[in-house]
């Protein structure tokens, strides 16, 4: 017997507009036969019928097929810590500003739905970062992130040495500096500077923040690579934050260590739906409204 197929349901409830979004989604996933469920804490805020109510945690999304997110960026990292240790893709759509992680857009909803509905999608990983900081031996932090991992001054300028592959590349007094995935390119590292990173390309990003030094360029690195920021003895101390979210005291002598995460985040890509499913380079032309006009494209025969 062919199990229901199962979407869980998750909302930035502090957003009106997220609010009526879900009900847009569960009820057209609803209507189709698709069973719903929604998180114990947003389900008042939903108040639909004919949805599984269920409290937070691994359960929540065990056996789920997929889990869609109505929120921003920050709102589908966080529906990545629920995601990531069992492998369910997470599906995400805009209600934000820019919202790189997203799928779809909130215009573009019920034809959205109506692709996972038919199952027309793909799955495609995302890499992730295991972050590390120990201190004489002792581990401070061990936790991971899907954009970056990055040390951050608390007051004053903090003084770092910046380590690849267990050999020093440069001291810096800097604000901090950013140890970003490909999938981090376009988040915090972008604005300190970073390049541009194709979410496909296998890669760990290096970027410091506002160095006063000769070379402080943002580098790429292989996905082999370890990086390590140690914070020397008599500087202040400092504060590890990965993905915006997780936060972590840094006392001066502190060392951050990342490296390619074993689990990747899963992301729900549409394809052969209007307006979804675009290539990365659409992406960045449409939320960044790069100017292309001219653009003739290759020569046809």
């Amino acid at each position: 017997m062919t199990s229901k197929r199962t979407m869980l349901v998750t909302a930035h409830t502090g957003r009106e507009a997220a609010v009526d979004s879900a009900r847009l989604v569960i009820a057209r996933l609803v209507g189709a036969g698709v069973a719903v469920r929604v998180l114990g804490a947003e389900a008042e805020a939903i108040a639909l019928p004919g949805v599984e109510v269920v409290p937070t945690g691994l359960s929540a999304i065990q056996d789920a097929e997929m889990m869609i997110v109505l929120g921003g960026d920050g709102s589908l990292l966080r529906a990545a810590e629920l995601a990531r240790p069992v492998g369910v893709p997470l599906l995400g759509v805009n209600l934000g500003h820019v919202g790189f992680l997203a799928e779809a857009e909130v215009e573009n909803l019920e034809v959205a739905v109506d692709g996972i509905v038919q199952s027309r999608y793909d799955v495609e990983e995302r890499m992730t970062i295991e972050v590390t900081a120990r201190l004489n031996g002792q581990v401070l932090a061990d936790t991971w992130a899907l954009n970056e991992a990055t040390v951050e001054k608390r007051e004053r300028m903090l003084e770092v040495v910046a380590e690849v592959d267990g050999r020093p590349l440069s001291r810096w007094g800097c604000d901090g500096v950013i140890c970003a995935t490909p999938t981090g390119s376009t988040a915090y590292a972008f604005s300190a500077g970073g390049p541009v990173v194709w979410p496909e390309v296998e890669a760990l990003l290096l970027v410091p923040i506002s160095a006063h030094a000769l070379f402080a360029r943002p580098l790429v690195v292989s996905p082999r690579s370890v990086l390590a920021v140690e914070i020397q003895p008599r500087t202040a101390g400092a504060v590890l934050w990965c993905d915006g979210r997780r936060r972590f005291d840094l006392p001066a002598g502190a060392r951050v260590e990342v490296r390619r995460g074993a689990e990747p985040v899963r992301l729900a890509r549409l394809h052969g739906v209007e307006d979804t499913g675009a290539p990365f380079t659409d992406r960045l032309v449409a939320k960044f409204d790069l100017p292309v006009q001219g653009w003739r494209g290759r020569a046809r025969s």
